[in-house]
């Protein structure tokens, strides 16, 4: 891995923006039956420029960028992530998940006329993306998910199909042969007898497969390198995804600790549906509504609110034991930041409540603040192009 935390450094105070959202269809070829394409939903992203354009520039049809992609392979959302040659950071992202209607003409057509793209696979029609969650929402159904606690699912024989699909609509071709491709994999987890092994040789084979070079980056530790640049790359990144919290020690770009908890966003959901008599796609409709955790309103909402504090507590009470526990701590000789990035970190009052159950407990290292990234959907992904950036130059 290259030096990327000098070279992260480098202007990341300045803001650009990136302009206009591109929705146009392209045919592209899945290499399953009678395949229509989809589009990823093309972030116009009001991000901070992961460096001056200073490595190698490959021209496109649209425009030349940089080369070296990062992708956030989330159990929620898939996101990736390049820069182009003015400095700007473009984002791609698209929902990890999917649900297989009958296929007819009827349902054929009326998905055609209202706009909803879609694939077939083994007989059945496949909606992917933010439409299958709206549809599992209108029909009271789950979603499948290619993902599970974090990892590639076990229970979806339609998993690995699903998402080479996602990638190649995500990444794309890469601009020469053996482009560098970092992508986010969990921690080991501490709480789950499983390890990481065979899901990041699932998805470092498909990126392969795209003609990318693929390079692991553990989760936390991209949050560090998008959010802690101002902070010499120490302190404490915790990425808050569906599957799973990832968790990362930070002393100037070195991981001290590494794990990660094999509850998230999903947890959530289906403990709040467990309890409401509900789906879990409805359960995480309600939890993305616009829900404050400081002031729920009715038992639906005091019902995201009890699990998300005890999923926090959890993940603070697992810090901290790490911690103590650990021989080769490092001294921090000043006060360091906490940042929280991921999907389920986006409710509102989530840092109020993430402080709140912090000050119940004595916690090993003083802190001198708690925050959210300032793109918490986006922050792994940017972390994972800084480090292949850094490889590109």
């Amino acid at each position: 891995m290259g030096d990327f935390a000098d070279y992260a450094r480098k202007d990341f105070e300045n803001k650009k923006v990136v302009d206009g959202v591109n929705n146009e269809e392209n045919d592209v070829q899945f290499n399953v039956e009678d395949a229509k394409a989809f589009d990823a939903e093309n972030a116009a992203a009001a991000s901070t420029p992961v460096t001056e354009a200073n490595a190698p520039v490959v021209a496109t049809s649209s425009a030349s960028v940089t080369l070296g992609r990062g992708l956030d392979v989330g159990t929620a959302n898939l996101v990736s992530s390049f820069q182009d040659n003015g400095g700007n950071v473009n984002l791609k992202i698209q929902r990890n998940a999917f649900i297989d209607i009958d296929c007819d003409d009827y349902t054929r057509n009326m998905l055609t006329r209202l706009g909803v793209q879609y694939v077939v696979v083994n007989g059945r029609m496949v909606v992917v993306g933010d439409p299958a969650f709206e549809l599992a929402n209108i029909f009271n159904r789950n979603t499948r998910r290619p993902m599970k606690e974090g990892m590639i699912s076990p229970d979806e024989a339609d998993a690995l199909p699903i998402e080479k699909m996602l990638l190649e609509t995500l990444l794309e071709k890469p601009q020469q042969p053996g482009e560098i491709c970092y992508y986010s994999v969990p921690a080991e987890p501490i709480d789950a007898d499983m390890n990481v092994v065979y899901h990041q040789g699932v998805f470092g084979g498909l990126l392969k497969g795209l003609g990318y070079e693929p390079k692991p980056l553990v989760e936390g530790h991209a949050v560090v390198f998008s959010e802690l640049a101002e902070d010499d790359f120490t302190g404490i990144g915790i990425s808050c995804g569906g599957g799973m919290f990832n968790v990362c020690v930070s002393y100037k770009s070195i991981p001290a600790l590494s794990f990660s908890t094999s509850r998230g966003g999903d947890w959530i959901d289906r403990n709040v549906a467990n309890v409401l008599g509900i789906s879990a796609s409805r359960a995480c409709g309600l939890k993305e509504k616009g829900i404050d955790l400081t002031n729920p309103q009715g038992r639906e909402e005091e019902a995201v609110e009890i699990y998300y504090r005890n999923l926090i507590a959890y993940t603070l009470k697992n810090i901290k034991e790490r911690f103590e526990s650990s021989s080769s701590m490092p001294n921090f000789p000043d006060p360091i930041s906490i940042v929280c990035a991921g999907g389920t970190s986006m409710i509102g009052g989530f840092t109020e409540v993430f402080q709140q159950e912090f000050e119940k407990i004595q916690f090993p290292l003083a802190v001198k603040e708690i925050r959210l990234a300032e793109d918490p959907l986006y922050s792994v992904s940017k972390g994972c192009l800084v480090a292949a950036l850094s490889e590109s130059v």
